[in-house]
Parts: C-alpha cells; sequence; structure tokens
C-alpha cells in the first residue's frame, strides 16, 4: 500500500495561526480607516468598520445601517441620488413632421436628453411620399420618439409611413407622439351603417412593427371618447395624458383666481373634468332640444357674481360654447373664459370669437385658453385675443421619460 503524501503548504493552518494574525490585521483595518476619513466614502468604510468590530456577524439590519455612518450622521446621498438619476435619465431622439415643428423644438428645449432628429418629406412626381430618414445607422440602439400631427386625411398616409418605419432601424425603444387623435370628434354610431373611423385609425396604429425594446408607447392627450382607449390592440401602449394641469396653473396667476367657477357645456364633459376640477365650484349646463334646435340651459350651479371658466376637450365649430357663454352671461357672470384641449376651429371658426374688451361677459371672452395639440390652428390665432396658447411642451418631455 502506497505511502500518504504529506501535506503541502496550502493546507489550512492551524487555529492559533489566525488568531495570532487577527490583531495584525485589525491594525491594518484601523489604518485604512485613518486614511478614508477624509474620503467621500468616509461613512461607508467606516460604518463597514464598526461592524466588523461588532462581535455579531457582520449583516445589514436596517436600510438605515446603510445610510448612516457610525455617529449617525446622514451618508452623501446627494451624490448617490445623482448618480442614479443621471442613468434614468432617457436619451430621446425626437423626429417630427413639418406642421410639429415649433413644438418639437419647444419639447427639445425641456430637456438636454431630447435631441432633434430631421427627415425629408419629398413627393414623387405623383404625389407620393418620397421620404428619407437621415442618419439612420445613428439611431440605432436609441430610444427614439415621433411628433405627429393628423390634422387631415392627407398628411396621414406619409406620417404613418415613417412611423412603421422607425422601429425597424433597430431602436431601442419608439414612443409616438399624437398630442390630438383626431378621428371620432364627431362620431355617433345611431344605425346601422355607420362607419367607426376612429377604431380604424386605432387599429392602424396597433399594428406599429414592435422595436427591440417592445410595443410602441403611444402618448395623446384629451382623446375625445374615453371607451376608445379599448380600440387599441396589445402593440401598442396608449399613454392618455390630460392638458387640464395647465389650465389650473394658468388659473392660479390670476389676480381673481380665489373668484373661480367652472362650467361644463354638458354632462360628458363634467363626466370627463370634474374630478381634476373638484376643488372649484362647479357650473353643468345641459343641451336640450326643442323642435329641431337644441339650446344649452343651466342645470345647476350658480354663476352669480364668478368669473367662469367652460371647460371641453376641444371645439370645431364653437356654437355649444357661445350658447353656454350666453346662458352664463344672463344668470349673472361677472367674467366669462373657456379652455380646450384641442382648438380645431375648422374654416376659421375660431373668429366667431370676440374679446370682451369692455368687461361685458355677455359680448365676448376675457381669455379663450388652447394647448398647442393643432398646430395648424395655434399658427391662426397667436396674439389674437381672446386667445391664449397654453403649450404642451412640458408634458411630452416628461412623458417622453416614462
Amino acid at each position: 500500500m502506497a505511502a500518504t503524501a504529506p501535506r503541502t503548504s496550502t493546507s489550512t493552518p492551524p487555529l492559533h495561526d489566525l488568531r495570532s494574525f487577527l490583531p495584525q490585521f485589525r491594525r491594518k483595518l484601523d489604518l485604512d480607516a485613518r486614511v478614508w476619513k477624509n474620503s467621500k466614502s468616509r461613512t461607508v468604510v467606516h460604518s463597514g468598520l464598526k461592524s466588523f468590530h461588532n462581535p455579531r456577524p457582520w449583516r445589514i439590519d436596517r436600510i438605515s445601517d446603510v445610510m448612516h455612518g457610525a455617529s449617525g450622521a446622514p451618508m452623501a446621498s446627494t451624490v448617490l441620488d445623482s448618480s442614479v438619476s443621471s442613468k434614468r435619465v432617457k436619451k430621446v431622439c425626437l423626429f417630427y413632421c413639418a406642421e410639429t415643428k415649433a413644438l418639437a423644438e419647444r419639447v427639445a428645449a425641456q430637456s438636454d436628453s431630447i435631441e432633434l432628429r430631421s427627415i425629408m418629406w419629398r413627393t414623387f412626381d405623383d404625389g407620393f411620399p418620397n421620404l428619407f430618414i437621415s442618419n439612420a445607422y445613428g439611431i440605432r440602439g436609441q430610444h427614439v420618439a415621433f411628433l405627429a400631427s393628423f390634422s387631415s386625411p392627407g398628411v396621414i398616409f406619409e406620417q404613418i409611413s415613417i412611423i412603421y418605419g422607425l422601429p425597424r432601424m433597430f431602436i431601442s425603444s419608439f414612443t409616438l407622439v399624437l398630442p390630438f387623435f383626431p378621428t371620432g370628434s364627431s362620431e355617433r354610431m345611431e344605425e346601422e351603417g355607420d362607419v367607426a373611423t376612429a377604431f380604424t385609425l386605432a387599429r392602424i396604429l396597433s399594428n406599429i412593427p414592435i422595436s427591440r425594446g417592445g410595443p410602441t408607447s403611444l402618448v395623446t392627450f384629451d382623446i375625445h371618447a374615453l371607451q376608445e382607449r379599448f380600440y387599441f390592440g396589445d402593440n401598442v401602449l396608449p399613454c392618455f395624458e390630460s392638458g387640464i394641469p395647465l389650465l389650473k396653473n394658468r388659473l392660479q396667476q390670476l389676480p381673481d383666481s380665489d373668484n373661480i367657477a367652472i362650467a361644463f357645456p354638458d354632462e360628458g364633459a363634467w363626466k370627463r373634468f370634474y374630478k381634476q376640477l373638484q376643488h372649484f365650484p362647479a357650473i353643468i349646463c345641459t343641451k336640450v332640444r326643442e323642435g329641431n334646435q337644441r339650446f344649452v340651459r343651466l342645470k345647476e350651479g350658480d354663476p352669480r357674481g364668478r368669473h367662469v371658466v367652460i371647460v371641453d376637450d376641444l371645439v370645431q365649430s364653437g356654437g355649444t360654447l357661445i350658447e353656454c357663454q350666453k346662458v352664463l352671461a344672463e344668470h349673472g357672470a361677472a367674467k366669462i373664459s373657456a379652455y380646450v384641449t384641442h382648438g380645431i376651429f375648422p374654416n376659421r371658426t375660431w373668429e366667431k370669437f370676440e374679446h370682451a374688451r369692455e368687461g361685458n361677459p355677455a359680448r365676448g371672452l376675457t381669455n379663450f385658453w388652447i394647448t398647442d395639440s393643432c398646430p395648424l390652428t395655434v399658427s391662426q390665432v397667436q396674439n389674437r385675443p381672446p386667445f391664449e396658447i397654453l403649450s404642451l411642451a412640458g408634458s411630452i418631455a416628461a412623458a417622453l421619460q416614462i
């Protein structure tokens, strides 16, 4: 039988050797602690040393044990927080169509993490789009967004072509910002044969190719019919935002902010917005039919002596808002203003609204606030009282970080 091989020097040393080594090891750690005391990481090292000298095994009992040193003083968490937050900031390449160029520039001005990228919007001789995405290789692996405006059926096809093309360019994620979801604003499914074009557009957007990061994120503001959120398929993640926070901020700046009441032109507007505006006195109007005509009547609330702000999601011809204004003036409103997220105003119907220069609420509006969700309207009413533009740029920039 072969002799047993002798133990090598790599075997575990006897226990008494480890005990003799511990004092030397502790002195070494104490020296390291003194060296680190003036460094940014002093509290971390000091906390660890204290635990090492504790006869109990070293462990993290609480989060506060990590966030505080031996003296109980907070760590330099601001450095950690800033480093973490900087990692969370998403660099976004923002493309845009011709109509949304001004809004895209305002969005990019909100954050250094948003970089504008250009598209060549050309056409062939037959009128069909001839499009080119500049620096396509440069957006690989990047978070990409497109700021769209479906102001008319004629511009939808070329933008859909871009929207379908961008996710295929090996981008990290894709966000479509469509501030105003246009179809369905006047649709009524009242009889067999009516076609829900809102559902058609939702199906088109639901088939956007999936990017490397997954389904497309769709950001839209105050969609007209709340049930339209269920029209979208699983390949798109709708993110529904609202312009009402912009209105609330603006109302706080008014000299008579403590005398404001909110009027809803119909029960649909009340159901949509009352929760966001519930700290204001509410006035609810309703539409009644008399023969072949429809009129607005005051249902509940008292506008007497107040600055009344009519709130709705959109305006087209403006007939309902004007009728609502008349009713509120008849019931003693001191001032009347209006807010809509989407000022559509086809055929320049914005010209119906006059500025109450003499302070007579029956003759005009003190203010008419709209957002820049409809760029063509903004270009027409800019600097024309009573209109004032509340920009969605900050809200869009924040949504791009989701």
